[in-house]
């Protein structure tokens, strides 16, 4: 090892960006065939047939079965809908159970809304109970929740990368360099379970890798 490549590594460890651990890809298809995925028939959680290579959609909150997570790095591609207050989805963590997590979500509705406020409530993260995003924006307005860039097709698929620290939770979408959020998060969960989350519409869900 060179002097550079050692001092490139003490740097990427001292930000927190270089790591051993590996990345697992899960194809949620699969998972639903081997029950690894804790459906609610309610929920409508099924297969995706002829779409995007392991894509599923669902909603509500499924947890998936014999995953931790309170920390790291999630990539996954996701798809709404454009219908007005109807298409809320992205990932839960550091569950407990379905009314103590942290979630990062997006509203893809507003990703083209003309309007400069909802502009800003395109992405949003939440911990409940006590920090819904309704407590969240009276409290402290555009902190938790912001614009996305680039801006996707409301109906299509995007991706976002949401790396999760200690202190802090920041989401990447379509490999910009850029986060378009990055919070503080509320460390006052015990949970330790990740779940594909929506609500009102099902959301589509597709390519979930983890690294911790």
């Amino acid at each position: 090892m060179n002097w550079l490549t050692f001092r490139l590594n003490i740097c990427l460890a001292i930000f927190g960006l270089h790591s051993n651990a590996q990345s697992v890809q899960y194809n949620l298809q699969q998972m639903i065939q081997e029950n690894k995925i804790a459906t609610v028939s309610a929920y409508e959680t099924k297969v995706l047939r002829g779409d995007k290579p392991g894509a599923i959609t669902t909603r509500g909150i499924v947890w998936l079965k014999g995953i931790d997570f309170t920390k790291g790095t999630i990539d996954i591609d996701l798809r709404g809908k454009n219908e007005q207050g109807q298409s809320f989805l992205g990932i839960a963590f550091s569950g407990k159970d379905t009314n103590d997590y942290e979630c990062l979500y997006f509203r893809p509705f507003n990703f083209k809304n003309r309007d400069p406020l909802h502009q800003k409530h395109m992405v949003q993260y939440m911990s409940l109970p006590d920090h819904d995003w309704q407590q969240l924006r009276n409290s402290q307005p555009l902190v938790f929740e912001y614009s996305v860039h680039p801006i996707p097709d409301p109906n299509d698929w995007f991706h976002a990368t949401i790396v999760v620290s200690e202190d802090s939770v920041r989401v990447y979408v379509n490999h910009d360099a850029e986060p378009s959020l990055k919070v503080k998060r509320f460390r006052n969960h015990a949970g330790e379970k990740i779940g594909l989350w929506s609500s009102a519409l099902p959301g589509d869900f597709a390519n979930l890798d983890i690294k911790p």
